[in-house]
């Protein structure tokens, strides 16, 4: 069996004028990694590997989920390919993944996420919500054209709050 969670990246500010790749995030969205990457390592398994996109946005939510998670710099990939904002070369990354890696998570961006979490998942989703995170399982040993998974769980800030 495989596991994959999928985590949108938090909140992002809009108040620098700086390109879209560098956006930071706002005081909310920093406030938000913190409740639910601590949330999600404590009532979940550790994955082996990590994903993430390189925009700014994306890796300083991933990092917090590193740090919650205790995960070690190798088991950390940063990628430009997961910015991606139809989803299709996020779910080419995942594929790519080796079949060693049993729980691998990804950070990225909408509406890429949303609409990956709709094409891999059983319960649909209007929008995965900013820090939003999902676990689908997969009935499959490997990572290459998966099917359909199932929705195990869903974890967004709203629900900690």
């Amino acid at each position: 069996m495989k596991t994959l969670y999928i985590t949108r990246h938090a909140k992002s500010s809009w108040e620098e004028n700086v390109e879209d790749h560098q956006r930071p995030l706002n005081t909310k969205g920093k406030l938000d990694i913190v409740l639910v990457s601590n949330y999600v390592a404590t009532n979940f398994k550790k994955p082996d590997l990590i994903k993430t996109s390189d925009a700014n946005r994306a890796l300083t939510t991933a990092l917090q989920f590193k740090k919650a998670f205790q995960i070690p710099d190798e088991s950390f990939k940063i990628e430009n390919s997961m910015y991606d904002f139809s989803g299709e070369r996020v779910l080419r990354a995942i594929e790519k993944t080796s079949g060693d890696i049993d729980i691998l998570m990804v950070f990225g961006h909408n509406y890429g996420l949303t609409q990956l979490v709709n094409k891999l998942g059983s319960k649909f989703i209007d929008n995965l919500p900013t820090c939003g995170f999902v676990q689908i399982d997969f009935d499959t040993d490997n990572w290459n054209n998966l099917a359909k998974g199932k929705t195990q769980a869903m974890v967004f800030p709203k629900h900690l709050r």
